[in-house]
């Protein structure tokens, strides 16, 4: 039985802990629009469901009822509910209480008491007219009338707001006034003193029930201006420029108006004045319409004063004291800061103990050189200057001075550079490499153009690359314009780009690529020494060398030739051999001529003499010296042979015919001794012995042969130009 009784409670039970009861009405306003209507607001101003509101008022001591119903959906702002007349009335008494309801149930809020009189709230009045008054210098008149609708007796406050045309700060003011019935349409007026001349104001009210809390909306805006007067005053600034060539010194006097001065004071012309102070009788006008005038004054101190004039007279005097060109100023300040905030741009400094009187700031955009945009502005009582961002251009850098001023001196400037905004540079560097090594290379790169910056240059990053490899970066500050990269690959192409940045972002220069070597200058030059020491050393030793055996040195660099004329075969067969003085001759006769061949001719039998002779001469070596071999006969020497030339130059009849052969060597110096030049021109038969044939040599036995490098081995060759030798012996 239980267990039923569970089971039938349950979806009860989870229906009553799901319910989602309206939240409870609170904070509950009432507002009584004079003769409009009664409107009652509370919160909160959104449900998540739909829920109706039941709002019920109870009026005329709680005598009478009446309800307002609507819905959350109804409005988009706080939920409210309005009662209109006739009942609602003026000075009456009644509660309010406000009842939300919704699908899960009824949620009702507090009891509020309200009484009309306390949360009126009426029409605003109506300005009439803001004028000045004639005669009166600084006043305007304002005159109003109160709203047509009104409690009775209408006790009014009225709040007065004005403020001068251009002007961030604004004047209020509040007036009891007190109107009595039943004249709701009587005018009001009331004089605004201690205000600035030839300067327009704007001018509003709202007015109020004395007993009720709640102000009327504004009334319509209207402006009036204040009479003329003489002009206010100047400030007075100047920019001073080096001493020329003469001596002159070019002076820029700028001046404006004075603070607190009338924005709309009319100007006729302005007045300049400049005396040396070491002669005030020399004293020059000069009179202009603009606000500036260029003077070129001496070295000395000059005085400077200006006016302005209108129609009312002149203003007064702003004095100025500009230094002689030698003249040292002194120096205050210590430091400057600039930094943005809250839109400004905030310039502060620090200054020695010296009390100034007022600090003079300056600011120019840095890329105006003749300074034509340049602004000023006074600061007094603080070391803190501040300007809105909006009157500066962004992106643009600030050349920002503060000058001391004591009395009439002004001192030594501090200045600083400021952004009123940064942005990423336009450009980035102009990147270049030098000094490419094995491993190394240095990057340079130019900065960035004043006007391409920006932003004030935190930093420069520096992205390289190996071909197909990994991208490496290195970031220096602002100050550094090249950067040495190392630990790279030998004869390996890089890609190398710089990226200067702002706060504001960077931008990348151009990408350049360059190659790592192969081989640098100091490994040239170690290669280049070890082979040229190792030159050097050889030639040292080889030197040496010579020094210690000179014969043994000159043997391998020039070995000798045997001569001929020298030989001693000569004396082996003396008897045999009767030429030896033709030889001598010859020797001698062909010294003087410079060793030139002489065309001959020879006998036909020469050579067969010559094989005889020579055969005769091996037979006896044979005989008398048995035993020794060929190397014995010639004396130990290897001698090598040489086929003769052809006797082209001998002709038929009178020499040898062609190449005949010869079936030994010949020795050295034989063929002289045997064939001697005759001046003739023919070649003659030698006298001797004649030739005797020798036994085992034929003339088919052995090939032709001569001696090589025999010197007298020229005698049997012809030269070429033998016609023409003949014909000079003949």
């Amino acid at each position: 039985m239980m267990w039923t009784w569970a089971l039938w409670m349950l979806p009860f039970l989870c229906k009553c802990s799901l319910a989602a009861l309206p939240a409870k009405p609170e904070n509950i306003s009432c507002v009584y629009y004079y003769m409009k209507n009664l409107t009652c607001t509370w919160s909160p101003e959104r449900e998540i469901n739909h829920t109706n509101y039941t709002v019920t008022r109870m009026y005329t001591y709680a005598k009478k009822k009446e309800t307002c119903r609507t819905n959350s959906s109804a409005s988009e702002n706080r939920p409210s509910c309005s009662f209109f007349p006739p009942k609602v009335t003026n000075t009456d008494y009644f509660t309010v209480e406000v009842e939300a309801e919704n699908a899960d149930g009824i949620v009702k809020s507090y009891v509020t008491e309200w009484h009309t009189d306390t949360i009126v709230k009426t029409e605003p009045p109506e300005i009439l007219s803001v004028k000045p008054v004639l005669g009166v210098k600084r006043m305007l008149q304002v005159k109003w009338k109160a709203p047509a609708q009104a409690p009775e007796p209408p006790n009014f406050l009225y709040r007065l707001r004005f403020w001068a045309i251009n002007s961030t700060s604004r004047g209020c003011l509040v007036l009891q006034k007190r109107l009595q019935f039943p004249s709701n349409y009587v005018d009001y007026a009331y004089n605004l003193t201690g205000l600035q001349a030839s300067t327009e104001y704007v001018v509003n009210l709202q007015c109020m029930v004395r007993e009720s809390k709640f102000w009327s909306d504004l009334s319509r805006e209207e402006r009036g201006v204040t009479e003329a007067e003489a002009p206010y005053g100047l400030e007075l600034w100047r920019v001073l420029r080096p001493a020329e060539a003469d001596g002159k010194r070019p002076v820029r006097l700028l001046w404006k108006k004075a603070r607190g001065a009338p924005v709309l004071e009319e100007t006729l012309f302005y007045n300049i004045q400049y005396t040396p102070e070491n002669n005030p009788n020399l004293t020059e006008t000069e009179n202009t319409t603009d606000q500036q005038f260029k003077l070129r004054l001496g070295g000395e101190t000059y005085r400077v004063t200006v006016r302005s004039y209108n129609s009312l007279g002149p203003s007064p005097e702003a004095k100025l004291r500009i230094p002689a060109i030698r003249e040292k100023p002194f120096q205050c300040i210590e430091g400057m800061q600039a930094r943005l905030a809250q839109g400004l741009l905030v310039v502060e400094w620090q200054s020695c103990n010296l009390e100034v009187d007022a600090w003079m700031v300056e600011w120019v955009p840095d890329l105006d050189s003749e300074l034509s945009a340049l602004s000023w502005e006074s600061v007094s009582g603080a070391k803190k200057w501040t300007i809105q961002q909006d009157k500066l251009k962004p992106l643009w850098c600030y050349n920002i001075s503060v000058y001391p001023v004591l009395q009439d001196e002004v001192g030594k400037p501090y200045s600083i550079q400021a952004y009123a905004k940064e942005g990423i540079p336009s450009k980035g560097p102009v990147t270049k490499v030098e000094n490419i090594g094995l491993k190394t290379a240095r990057i340079t790169w130019k900065e960035i153009p004043m006007r391409e910056r920006n932003g004030f240059i935190n930093n420069y990053t520096i992205f390289y690359q190996a071909e197909d490899g990994r991208e490496f970066s290195k970031t220096v500050n602002s100050s550094i314009l090249q950067y040495d990269l190392e630990s790279l690959t030998r004869k390996t192409s890089y890609a190398v780009r710089v990226m200067a940045s702002t706060s504001a972002g960077g931008h990348n220069g151009t990408t350049i690529n360059f190659k790592t070597l192969s081989i640098n200058v100091l490994e040239i030059v170690l290669i280049t020494s070890l082979v040229g020491g190792s030159l050097l050393l050889l030639f040292i030793l080889t030197v040496a060398y010579g020094l210690k055996k000179p014969n043994k040195l000159t043997h391998l660099c020039w070995p000798d030739v045997p001569n001929p004329a020298e030989s001693s075969l000569a004396t082996w067969r003396g008897h045999n051999f009767k030429g030896e003085r033709n030889l001598k001759e010859l020797d001698d006769a062909g010294n003087t001529e410079d060793r030139i061949l002489k065309s001959c001719s020879a006998p036909s039998d020469l050579i067969d003499k010559l094989v005889v002779n020579f055969e005769n001469f091996l037979e006896d070596v044979s005989t008398g010296e048995a035993g020794k071999g060929w190397e014995s006969i010639w004396g130990g020497e290897k001698n090598e042979y040489v086929t003769p030339p052809s006797r082209r130059d001998c002709p038929p009849g009178r020499g040898v015919q062609g190449a005949l052969p010869l079936t030994e060597p010949l020795p050295a110096g034989l063929t002289q001794h045997l064939l001697p030049t005759t001046r003739g021109g023919g070649c003659s038969e030698a006298p001797g012995q004649p030739l005797p044939s020798g036994p085992g040599l034929g003339e088919d036995d052995a090939p032709t042969l001569y001696l090589k490098n025999s010197v007298t081995t020229r005698e049997f060759l012809v030269s070429e130009v033998l016609p023409d030798h003949t014909e000079r012996q003949a």
